[in-house]
């Protein structure tokens, strides 16, 4: 289908000459998290049961890993000068930005499927196998969707920049819309029972605030989701 949703245009962009102390150490805590959420088992027992001494533990290496890597610029968003390029032109896509990304993709879509999977199974069953399918099924499809990134079969981590135009907007759609029905759904698991009935309202509600989000993602709704018709410098944060 043809798009129909708002354009940005790549001449109209500002240039900036160097990333502000304040604009890197933003995107430091965004690093932080992606990572964080990385060993999905260990996140699931946090959002179960509480901050334990392994998730502190492993924030612990996140924060110091991460924290030497945004020093030193090689964190998407933490680099001294900005990541100029044009949208059209073939440039070879860093490798830091490959690895930060496809990590991210992990866990927008670890975390999304696992919880669709197991509200399927909730709302057709009435029994709850979270823990079962984070425990078991977390690594498989965590393995496939890093070897996706390391192939170079993901938006944002191919081997060239050159349709960073339209791939971000696919990426910051799928953020918006995991990021905002994960938060939904997590307002509803800790509030409503653990019933069949509420197994059923809780998959409505992530699945309808998902499609929702995804739909205004796709139209240019969002931040960073409109496409940027390329021919000039730009930024890609």
């Amino acid at each position: 289908m043809p798009y129909r949703g708002k354009l940005e245009y790549a001449h109209a962009r500002k240039i900036r000459e160097r990333n502000t102390s304040l604009y890197r150490l933003a995107h430091w805590p965004l690093w932080i998290f992606v990572f964080f959420l990385a060993p999905g088992p260990l996140t699931f027992t946090l959002v179960a049961h509480g901050f334990g001494y392994g998730n502190l533990a492993w924030l612990a290496l996140v924060l110091i890993a991460t924290g030497i890597a945004a020093v030193r610029g090689s964190l998407p968003g933490c680099e001294p000068r900005p990541y100029i390029l044009r949208f059209d032109e073939d440039r070879p896509n860093p490798i830091y930005r490959r690895v930060c990304y496809t990590f991210a993709w992990n866990a927008v879509l670890g975390f999304t499927l696992l919880n669709l999977a197991g509200l399927i199974i909730a709302a057709t069953t009435g029994i709850w196998y979270m823990k079962q399918l984070y425990t078991y099924a977390y690594a498989p499809l965590s393995a496939i969707i890093l070897l996706l990134g390391a192939t170079g079969s993901l938006p944002r981590v191919k081997p060239s920049t050159q349709g960073e135009g339209t791939e971000r907007r696919y990426f910051y759609g799928a953020v918006w819309a995991s990021v905002i029905a994960q938060t939904v759904l997590l307002v509803a698991w800790k509030t409503l029972p653990a019933t069949h009935a509420a197994a059923i309202l809780k998959l409505t509600v992530f699945s309808a605030t998902f499609v929702l989000m995804a739909l205004a993602a796709r139209r240019g709704a969002l931040p960073r989701t409109r496409p940027i018709i390329p021919g000039e410098l730009i930024l890609a944060d």
